[in-house]
């Protein structure tokens, strides 16, 4: 399915040196950022003070965030779970002005009171201390899961693809999930386990993107004798247009659903596909490809693993050694 097909092949490396240097520029500011500003990490990773509140009737979110606000508490969590009645806020640690960490227990009477100064609705379900060692072990746990999602990439894409590929399809991935980083890192939104989440999942789905391009090259160079390796990748990358322009355009329609009405516990995951979305369109063209390009692969490169794969399947064949 084509939406349009563009009959001239858009050059696109040749202007690849120029998109990098500033892929480049871009990546060492996010690396920058994470150094210096740091991530602003969630209560989930810090750890705080988790309540269950019950309302008998639909919750009203706003009045609960600007209530829980004037108790000076700026950076929670309040969403619904459940139901429409039931919300859960996570409190962040407050410390007294001795800079003894006050205890679950006074946080949560004192949110109820501002929740319900006459006690005739809300109703206190839970309250749960979340110690900072949590969170230390949540923060281990999500970048545990990054590395292997980053080795279970490189094996698929070795084994899809020649070595040449592989590599530039991880160095492609890493650009857009240190990018993502550094957003959160120089604008200090919170960083929460839904937005490594929304990380993990650009993480496939721009290496999705890249395994389409790498596909029609591959295609291209067995297709096209007398088309030189900068004109094969330009064709792969225009012939795809069409495709990137639908999948791409309907994912995106539907993070900006989320992102403008999914309110704030969706907020900042919607965000993060959102830059994600948009630099593994950029990475795949303008990253992985120009970095395979400057590789060097070859038509030979593919050949050869063509050559293997069929000499293996005939030494396979009981009757390869009667043939010869």
């Amino acid at each position: 399915m084509e939406f349009f097909r563009i009959k001239k092949d858009i050059p696109f490396m040749r202007h690849a040196l120029a998109l990098n240097a500033v892929s480049f520029v871009t990546f060492f500011a996010a690396v920058f950022f994470l150094w210096q500003n740091g991530l602003h990490l969630s209560i989930e990773f810090t750890g705080g003070t988790v309540m269950e509140v019950t309302y008998p009737k639909t919750a009203p979110l706003e009045s609960i965030r600007t209530s829980v606000e004037k108790l000076g508490y700026t950076d929670t969590q309040i969403q619904n779970f459940g139901s429409s009645r039931d919300v859960m806020i996570r409190l962040p640690l407050q410390k007294d002005a001795e800079g003894k960490v006050i205890p679950s227990a006074d946080q949560s009477a004192a949110v109820m009171q501002a929740l319900d100064p006459n006690a005739t609705g809300a109703k206190l379900q839970r309250v749960e201390f979340v110690g900072p060692q949590v969170g230390k072990e949540l923060a281990w746990d999500g970048l545990k899961a990054l590395i292997f999602v980053i080795i279970g990439i490189v094996i698929y894409l070795s084994f899809r693809f020649e070595w040449k590929f592989a590599l530039a399809g991880i160095i492609a991935n890493l650009h857009d999930i240190v990018i993502i980083l550094g957003f959160f890192a120089f604008f200090q939104w919170e960083f929460s386990l839904s937005v490594l989440a929304a990380v993990l999942a650009v993480l496939g789905y721009s290496v999705n993107e890249s395994v389409v391009i790498f596909d029609r090259i591959r295609e291209n160079f067995r297709k096209y004798r007398k088309m030189t390796t900068r004109e094969i990748i330009d064709n792969a990358i225009t012939s795809t247009i069409s495709r990137t322009v639908i999948t791409h355009g309907s994912t995106e329609m539907m993070v900006l659903a989320m992102l403008i009405f999914g309110g704030p516990s969706l907020y900042y995951f919607a965000l993060a596909l959102t830059i994600g979305i948009l630099f593994g369109i950029y990475s795949s063209v303008f990253v992985a490809a120009s970095i395979v390009m400057w590789l060097g692969v070859t038509r030979e490169d593919l050949v050869k693993s063509e050559r293997k794969s069929d000499d293996a399947s005939r030494t396979d064949d009981p009757n390869y050694g009667a043939q010869l």
